[in-house]
């Protein structure tokens, strides 16, 4: 027994609903609080042993930090593993949450979230900044190029060799420019959707230069040195990688990183009835789409060693399993497509290997790998 008494904290931005749940004398205390962690904190410390939990979600882990700091033992529990009885679902409100809580704490039924440490949370946040930056881009791109395409122009230039010059080059917009309506109406909305593209492209390369100076900070240098001696990763997606798992260590398997990705098969069995479907796609979407695109690199690329980055300074031993993932994914490639497998389908299996690869060197970089 690690604690006696069992508090559920059903978190809003604005309330805290609180249950304080005693299992061996069966007494039940509930309140309501603002979202003063003192108060919430000094309440919880009236208790025998107290240990508090409540729900990952948007309020992330601001609160636990708190209470934390407060000498207060707090746990944030996967809401994606927390399964309420069919009864309950039609009876929800605040101070049920709360119960309900207090009661899965009190039977150990909570599968604790990892809480990140504030400063790899920072980090994390700037590259799903960039993430986001690169989302808002391609959408402005798509509207500016559907308003030109109702409008009836398609970029077709080709070059001497007579092949198609891509898209949002120099070429791309002296064309562009040159097609902005007449009326007043239509010439204010290209302008805004040309803006837009603009600073779009702006605020991804300004968000890449932070990027990249953050991974090389003495805190992530080893591990986006490391990863990056992977083909189809550069540092943009080992920072990636490396803020969103925070620590590879915390992982006891490859096999637990692939399915903390979401990368593992789906399975619906059912007495003789044994089937298997596509990746759950229950985990970290951020690096598994960075692992599912990198994947794509092994369809063409050669299995020569990559070259280690520049500015870091990686070990020769992680360059030469780096080697031996790009001769072994190459490989994997290659099998699959001679099997018959779909580009997609061979394309997921081998980022779940490759998956697997980046969690050996992580931990390598981080020089916790038995």
């Amino acid at each position: 027994m690690t604690h006696v008494t069992s508090i559920g904290l059903d978190v809003h931005a604005r309330s805290v609903s609180a249950c304080a749940f005693d299992p061996f004398t069966g007494e039940v205390v509930q309140r309501s609080f603002g979202t003063d962690a003192g108060e919430i904190a000094a309440w919880i410390k009236g208790f025998e042993e107290p240990r508090a939990v409540y729900e990952s979600g948007p309020t992330g882990f601001a609160l636990c930090r708190q209470l934390r700091a407060l000498g207060v033992d707090c746990a944030v529990g996967a809401v994606s593993r927390m399964q309420k009885p069919a009864a309950e679902k039609r009876r929800k409100n605040d101070r049920r949450d709360a119960a309900f809580l207090a009661r899965l704490l009190a039977t150990r039924n909570v599968v604790e979230v990892w809480v990140p440490p504030a400063e790899a949370e920072a980090a994390r946040d700037l590259s799903r900044a960039l993430d986001d930056a690169r989302e808002d881009l391609q959408r402005a791109r798509q509207r500016l190029s559907k308003f030109l395409l109702r409008r009836g122009h398609v970029f077709d230039e080709t070059d001497a060799l007579g092949r198609r010059r891509g898209a949002w080059t120099r070429a791309f917009w002296r064309w562009a420019e040159g097609l902005r309506p007449d009326e007043p109406a239509a010439a204010s909305a290209f302008d805004h959707y040309a803006t837009c593209v603009r600073c779009a492209e702006s605020d991804k390369r300004a968000l890449e230069k932070l990027v990249l100076a953050e991974a090389r900070s003495e805190r992530w240098a080893g591990v986006v040195g490391a990863l990056s001696c992977i083909k189809g990763v550069d540092a943009v997606t080992a920072f990636c990688l490396a803020t969103e798992a925070g620590c590879f260590s915390r992982f006891a398997t490859a096999g637990a990183y692939a399915s903390w990705l979401g990368l593992t098969p789906s399975e619906h069995s059912s007495g003789e009835k044994e089937a298997t479907g596509g990746i759950t796609k229950t985990g970290n979407s951020a690096s598994r789409r960075a692992l599912v695109e990198a994947a794509w690199h092994y369809a063409s690329c050669s299995p020569k060693p990559k070259a280690a980055p520049a500015g870091y300074d990686v070990p020769p031993r992680i360059r030469g399993r780096a080697a031996d993932a790009t001769r072994r994914l190459r490989a994997r490639h290659e099998a699959l497509r001679a099997a018959g497998k779909r580009p997609c389908v061979a394309n997921v299996a081998v980022a779940r290997e490759l998956a697997c690869w980046v969690w050996e060197i992580g931990r390598s970089a981080e020089g916790t790998l038995g």
